[in-house]
């Protein structure tokens, strides 16, 4: 079997066929400019709104590539918070949720900041701070020290385990992680875009910490297209995309990690991965557009908390039908208070009811 590529002698020394790769970098640059540009030309609040539902997707998503499933309205409300967002119906945030929001703020609102092993310490203490993976207890805010064996990559039974990948020992992490910042913190003469794929491929080829490796690397990727976009405000989300296409993500990784020095494969397909994260947004961005026009439509008319939240629910995309036991369970509110909000609604022409009566009554948006 091939050797890994920090087993190689010319490791670092990382090369892609830049011909080849021109025109979707190029195709790549023209979807950043517009989109930013269109984002840039939107009033203030749709594009806090927008920045907020792309940190949340993010947060949920480079979770959800790790197993993790995060409660979606408690990852939003942690961010609001920190963005200072006034949104319905916050919700309190556990530890686990506000690690990983930390990490997420401080690498792309503070993209222009160096990275370096203590910033990264402590987005690693952020991710685990009961200093446990699990059941698990790990190193936290500290390199790996292997003490339990090689870092590897594995899945299946235990006994019968596959091994996916198996990182540099840990004797070699002081060495490896300085190249590595000098490299980050440095100003080639690479295009950020591609820094961004390289940055990402580096770290998560080093793999020094004992868990939380591929958010990290994922979050140092973030930065990067941060300083590419030249801007704290995050309209698309890689995390997504990389979720969506996690085997094709996982495929990639081992097939660059077990070839040569030539990453032309992982530049491809990370350039690709990021343009269908871009035209992704783009539908966001009408989700934000209607939601816009929604409240606009209503400015004139006087809303309760309980329909303002519940409204926002609906034009985000309601699963299911709405009745009055779900308004009063998801509201906190008696049946009685729900069904007079929901009439409210009705005789403003907001809501509609839906055809069928009785037990099975559920209303829809019409606007």
């Amino acid at each position: 079997m091939n050797p890994y590529i920090y087993e190689r002698p010319d490791w670092p020394h990382f090369r892609w066929d830049r011909q080849r790769l021109a025109e979707p970098l190029a195709a790549i640059g023209r979807q950043q400019g517009r989109f930013i540009g269109h984002m840039e030309s939107l009033g203030f609040r749709l594009r806090e709104d927008a920045v907020l539902r792309t940190l949340t997707t993010d947060v949920l998503s480079t979770s959800a590539i790790e197993g993790e499933r995060l409660n979606a309205e408690t990852v939003r409300s942690s961010i609001a918070r920190r963005m200072g967002v006034e949104i319905a119906g916050l919700k309190p945030a556990d530890r686990n949720v506000e690690g990983v929001v930390e990490m997420t703020l401080d690498a792309t609102r503070n993209y222009a900041a160096p990275l370096d092993a203590e910033r990264l310490f402590g987005w690693h203490a952020a991710l685990f701070p009961t200093g446990r993976s699990g059941i698990l207890r790990i190193r936290t805010g500290a390199w790996r020290d292997d003490h339990a064996g090689p870092m590897q990559v594995v899945s299946g039974p235990i006994g019968r385990e596959t091994v996916h990948y198996e990182a540099p020992a840990a004797a070699r992490l002081e060495q490896e992680m300085a190249a590595f910042f000098r490299f980050l913190n440095g100003d080639d003469a690479a295009d950020p875009v591609f820094r961004a794929a390289l940055a990402h491929l580096w770290f998560v080829t080093i793999h020094p910490f004992e868990d939380g490796n591929g958010r990290i690397a994922r979050a140092i990727a973030d930065m990067q297209l941060a300083r590419s976009d030249e801007s704290s405000q995050r309209f698309y989300s890689m995390s997504r995309q990389i979720s969506e296409e996690r085997d094709a993500y996982y495929e990639t990784l081992a097939r660059v990690q077990r070839g040569t020095m030539d990453i032309t494969f992982w530049m491809e397909w990370f350039l690709g991965c990021l343009g269908r994260s871009i035209r992704r947004a783009q539908e966001t961005m009408e989700t934000v557009l209607a939601k816009a026009r929604v409240w606009e439509s209503l400015r004139s008319v006087s809303l309760n908390d309980r329909q303002r939240e519940m409204l926002n629910r609906l034009v985000d995309g309601f699963e299911g039908n709405l009745n009055t036991v779900k308004w009063a369970k998801l509201m906190k509110c008696s049946h009685d208070t729900a069904l007079r909000d929901i009439r409210e609604l009705l005789a403003h022409g907001i809501l509609k009811q839906n055809p069928g009566g009785g037990r099975s009554t559920s209303y829809a948006l019409v606007i």
